[in-house]
């Protein structure tokens, strides 16, 4: 059944996702998407997060583990009522495990029961065990219209049998302003949260052999998360001089962050197409990373920057210092990252999701219908 909107109306498009009160790659491009659609004159999009905000007789719930998580869904699921209704397509923003089944996972089931068409916008570099472990998840995947953001993740969804098109992040390349830094100084800057999937302990090994060639190296850690704790004791057992935790920054702010250091430096385990390595691009750093997940799809090594194997902080180390060390080759990976950026404008990004968007509507696959068997 083909979903009809009223000829010269606006495109009413309802995003699920994590409102800016959870710092994260899923909120960051939620939030630029929704920047992006403000005053379009073809679609008209707004947010239903999946965080919303507790009512007074449940706000002492936040501070109760377990206790908060079931009091959000109690205020979580009649939003999706109320706001569902009123769109003409369902954009979910969806991570994995726990995290599916507590938010893209009822927004579906409140699509369908409304008879509105979805679109699953999955963006988790942990799909790989996932999808294999969890067959809810790739039954609500199999019956859903999916877009990701990396041919990584498309190559994933494929190896089960899901079909995914491919749009990716976008980049502010105006905010992030660009400029080449000749010769660069050994000063370097991490994004990634506290979180033991990104393993900020291996940038901090890293960071301890440039800072033997380099003593007033200095290493500015931007976030937080649940290792933070351990991420300070390490920097004082290795004796470490100049890093800074910089806590969380808001997106709006972290361009300043960027603007101020001189490489990137990353060493995930898990990831897919993070956000923070095309800010660097934008903003003219060269990025040293781990290949984790889709990092080389959208950074060849030699050419865009460099890589190593994860939880490798000597490669990592080593990699940094051939771009202090070699002034051409650094001013020509920062060239060539940044023209990747231009398929990331908005200019760009904007025309394949109207396009998704009017193809949905035309083909709605799965409106009203119940959850697909394995």
């Amino acid at each position: 059944m083909a979903v009809e909107v009223e000829s010269g109306k606006r495109l009413s498009v309802a995003i699920v996702a994590p409102s800016l009160a959870i710092l994260g790659g899923q909120a960051v491009q939620a939030h630029r998407l929704l920047d992006a659609w403000r005053n379009d004159a073809e679609v008209d999009a707004w947010l239903v997060p999946v965080n919303p905000p507790l009512p007074p007789g449940l706000r002492w719930a936040s501070r109760v583990k377990y206790v908060r998580t079931i009091a959000t869904q109690l205020a979580y699921w009649p939003l999706l009522a109320r706001e569902l209704r009123r769109a003409d397509i369902v954009h979910i923003f969806s991570a994995s495990y726990w995290s599916f089944l507590l938010a893209p996972l009822p927004a579906v089931v409140i699509a369908r029961l409304a008879r509105r068409p979805i679109l699953m916008n999955y963006r988790s570099g942990e799909a790989p065990d996932h999808l294999r472990r969890s067959a809810i998840a790739r039954a609500t995947l199999r019956g859903v219209r999916n877009v990701v953001p990396s041919r990584f993740l498309r190559e994933v969804f494929s190896s089960h049998g899901i079909d995914a098109h491919v749009i990716p992040n976008i980049i502010d390349r105006d905010r992030f302003a660009f400029r080449l830094r000749d010769p660069l100084r050994p000063r370097l800057l991490s994004t990634r949260n506290f979180e033991p999937l990104y393993n900020v302990a291996c940038t901090l090994r890293a960071f301890e052999r440039i800072q033997a060639r380099w003593p007033d190296a200095a290493l500015t850690l931007v976030g937080a998360g649940s290792q933070e704790r351990a991420l300070r004791r390490l920097a004082a057992e290795l004796k470490l001089q100049n890093v800074e935790f910089a806590g969380p920054m808001p997106p709006d702010a972290i361009w300043r962050c960027y603007a101020d250091a001189d490489i990137y430096i990353q060493s995930p385990d898990i990831d897919n197409m993070p956000s923070s390595v095309l800010e660097a691009f934008a903003s003219g750093l060269p990025v040293v990373s781990t290949n984790a997940g889709g990092i080389p799809a959208i950074l060849t090594h030699g050419v865009h920057g460099l890589l190593s194997a994860t939880d490798d902080h000597e490669k990592l180390a080593a990699h940094a210092l051939r771009l202090l060390d070699d002034r051409t080759f650094a001013r020509q990976v920062a060239l060539a990252a940044y023209d990747v950026t231009g398929e990331l404008v908005w200019e760009r990004v904007r025309m394949q999701w109207l396009e998704t968007y009017r193809g949905l509507l035309a083909d709605p696959v799965t409106v009203g219908s119940p959850l697909r068997t394995v």
